[in-house]
């Protein structure tokens, strides 16, 4: 697990923005550090209940977060393809990116291995990134899913705690 105080690890996976099927573009973290804070929010897994319930909460509060200059980014195994599909399902504010080779969920160290007794996803985790790359916050899921309003709320007071 990559620790408070470390250097996030940089990566490159295609960004599902949500306005149609095919919004693919390329994010490369380190283009985007500097810009402000970044949350990295990694889920197991697109449309199921609990990974809706946590990025709705994210998207009722992305207004705080944009009064933060933060940026906040969903992390999956999933397509971004069927990433496209949930955030407009579901009508998120929030940019998902597509570990579909696992490397992100591996260099970060929050891979669960057996969703289901069988597939590989990223754990359920949250990681706040300074506008040095360095992660300032960490949170990983144990045991049972949160309140997520609550964690957001958190989250939102460890990205606020960032400004000078």
């Amino acid at each position: 697990m990559i620790p408070v105080g470390r250097d996030a690890p940089d990566f490159t996976v295609p960004k599902a923005g949500g306005d149609a099927y095919n919004d693919i573009e390329p994010f490369t973290l380190s283009d985007a550090v500097g810009d402000g804070p970044i949350v990295l929010a990694f889920y197991p897994a697109a449309f199921t209940s609990g990974c809706t319930e946590e990025m709705c909460a994210f998207r009722d509060s992305m207004d705080a977060f944009d009064d933060l200059d933060a940026s906040v980014y969903g992390v999956s195994v999933d397509l971004p393809f069927a990433q496209n599909v949930w955030i407009r399902e579901e009508e998120l504010n929030v940019p998902m990116l597509a570990d579909w080779n696992h490397e992100v969920i591996h260099a970060y160290d929050v891979v669960l291995e057996d969703m289901y007794g069988m597939i590989e996803v990223a754990e359920r985790s949250v990681f706040v990134l300074d506008t040095d790359g360095t992660v300032a916050y960490r949170w990983v899921r144990d045991g049972d899913n949160p309140d997520f309003a609550e964690l957001v709320d958190e989250i939102e007071s460890a990205v606020a705690g960032l400004r000078p």
